[in-house]
Formats: C-alpha cells, sequence, structure tokens
C-alpha cells in the first residue's frame, strides 16, 4: 500500500509524482562538499502554498525533502534541499551551480490527475543527449539506450527523464528517441539542452516489474509452464 503523509492540510502521496513538470527553476545557491549539497530556491508564494518541511519535491526528477523554508521580502519563500552522496553519485545534481535551471515538481496529491505516468523520483542513473533536433513546433532528442537498461526502455513505453514524462517514439539498440511538444519544450530545461548534456533517468515502473518478472520465470524455468497454463485456460 502507497505510504502517505500530511503536506498541508491535503493528503498527499509520498513520494509519488506524475512527471507532469509545473515549472523550472533557477538555483539561488548551491553548497557543496565532498559528498553532500545543499541546494536553495525561491518558490513563489502561490506555487509554496501548503509546502512544509519534509514535503517531497523532485528536482530534475530527484525526490529531495524540504529541509528550510524562510520568507522574502518579496513575499517568495526561500527553500533549501539536501543531497548525499548516493544522490549526487547516481544524478545530474552533482553537476549544478548556481543560476542554473532545474525542473521542479511538487508530490501528487490524491485526487490529482495523472497526466504522464507514475514516478517515484528515485532516478536510475544518467545518460547522454546524442542528438537535438528542432523547429517551432517540434522538438527531437535521441539519447543513448545503455546495456543494462536495454530490456526497460521499449518502443511506445514510458520513461521518465529530468522528471519528464515522456513516450520513446523509437529504439535502436543503442539509442531511443522522444519527441517534445511545445508545452513541454517551453515549460522544461529541455528548451535549452545540448547534446552530451547528462539526464537523469527513471524507467517506469510497470515495465520493470514486469520485465523483471518474465526475467524470474525464464531464469526458473517457469514460463513454459506459464505459458502453457494460460493457453489451457
Amino acid at each position: 500500500e502507497m505510504l502517505r503523509s500530511l503536506v498541508g492540510s491535503e493528503m498527499c502521496i509520498r513520494d509519488r509524482f506524475s512527471g507532469i513538470v509545473q515549472t523550472k527553476l533557477a538555483i539561488k545557491e548551491i553548497n557543496k562538499q565532498a559528498d553532500f549539497a545543499s541546494l536553495v530556491y525561491d518558490f513563489s508564494a502561490q506555487f509554496a502554498v501548503g509546502l512544509q518541511l519534509g514535503a517531497s519535491v523532485a528536482q530534475n526528477g530527484v525526490c529531495l525533502t524540504v529541509r528550510t523554508m524562510t520568507p522574502n521580502d518579496d513575499g517568495s519563500i526561500r527553500v533549501s534541499f539536501d543531497a548525499i552522496a548516493q544522490t549526487l553519485k547516481l544524478t545530474n545534481l552533482a553537476d549544478l551551480k548556481g543560476g542554473d535551471e532545474v525542473n521542479i515538481e511538487r508530490a501528487a496529491r490524491f485526487g490529482d490527475e495523472i497526466g504522464g505516468h507514475v514516478v517515484s523520483g528515485h532516478v536510475f542513473g544518467c545518460i547522454r543527449v546524442l542528438s537535438v533536433e528542432q523547429d517551432a513546433l517540434n522538438m527531437r532528442l535521441v539519447f543513448e539506450r545503455p546495456a543494462e537498461l536495454r530490456p526497460y526502455l521499449l518502443n511506445k513505453g514510458f520513461v521518465a527523464l529530468n522528471g519528464c514524462s515522456l513516450t520513446i517514439a523509437e529504439v535502436t539498440q543503442d539509442t531511443f528517441t522522444v519527441c517534445l511538444i511545445p508545452e513541454t519544450r517551453d515549460v522544461t530545461v529541455f528548451g535549452t539542452i545540448e547534446v552530451g548534456a547528462k539526464v537523469n533517468l527513471e524507467i517506469d515502473p510497470s515495465t520493470q516489474a514486469t520485465v523483471d518478472t518474465i526475467k524470474e520465470l525464464m531464469a526458473s524455468g517457469q514460463l513454459a509452464e506459464l505459458i502453457a497454463t494460460v493457453k489451457n485456460a
């Protein structure tokens, strides 16, 4: 059963996101140590409604917890988050600097429309952009498709890239492609992304569960028995 926590006055789904990035924010401060970093942003008063210490917020698809909240003179809220060694090792947060823009999504609430797919905010690792093509209305991005993730990156399947829920348009042995509509390009950091950039990747949990179950059945020799059972049902 999904863990739930109260954030503000409304029930939120603990560490669950929709993959629909709500905004992009520039980092106001980033304080780095060898195996730790503190990231600071200014949230508008409207965007911070209901936000409390301990709330989950996805940053480039990485689920982080609100550490501090301090009101600014202009009514905005300065919010800080901590990232530990493992997070920095696996994600592109380690490469960020002050002024860089980051995709932001607050945790989903019960009753919210899930416009993308369920995203946990637990990034598997980074991949690189191999190609960027765009015109006034379309954007096409080609990414590397690492061998260990190929079973989960399937044609027409879901993938979360920098926290953005996207559908895979094409796959080859070593690459996969996504296509962005103008709204996604404008609201997210993908609008200014360049070849060679590192992007956080989270595979679709439903795809992972299905593929891993099939792998286990194959390894145990039970897949043929299951297929026969289904055929005879």
